[in-house]
């Protein structure tokens, strides 16, 4: 599982065909990429790992704060091209991200491990598989990739 962590001052996603909209305030934009071989292991780690991570400043300046700590909001949205393979021609392979209907539980899992952290009203999604425009403003910019298994 593979999560790409941008700390923002704000974020969106709109869908247009379903007159769909999510904003949040400062926090952070998560896109999430589930795996085939993904487990709930990997949902609890990466969910408790990202709302842990102290990326957000304190009184000096210094990456000190969680999301937690800030009363942030999350905005989670589904991304299977985090796991696009491009080391070989010019088109990506996606055969490394999971199947459609799994990697939907899991993805409903790990936002609902979120909630749990951070409190249900502070978080946003996006909708599976769809089309969005996401709106991402990164504060910093802070962009941190985290993994729940090693993938060297």
């Amino acid at each position: 599982m593979r999560a790409l962590v941008q700390r923002v001052s704000e974020g969106s996603v709109k869908i247009k065909s379903q007159n769909y909209n999510q904003e949040i305030g400062k926090g952070m934009v998560l896109l999430l990429g589930v795996k085939q071989g993904d487990t709930l292991d990997d949902v609890v780690f990466v969910a408790d790992k990202c709302c842990n991570l102290r990326i957000f400043e304190d009184e000096n300046e210094k990456m000190n704060l969680s999301l937690k700590d800030i009363n942030g909001e999350i905005l989670i949205i589904s991304q299977f091209t985090l796991y696009g393979d491009a080391r070989k021609g010019n088109r990506p392979s996606f055969t490394n991200a999971a199947d459609p209907a799994f990697a939907n539980d899991l993805y409903e899992k790990f936002v609902e491990r979120v909630k749990l952290n951070i409190g249900k009203d502070r978080v946003k999604t996006g909708v599976f598989a769809a089309m969005m425009n996401v709106k991402i403003i990164n504060d910093g910019p802070v962009t941190i990739l985290v993994q729940s298994k090693d993938e060297s």
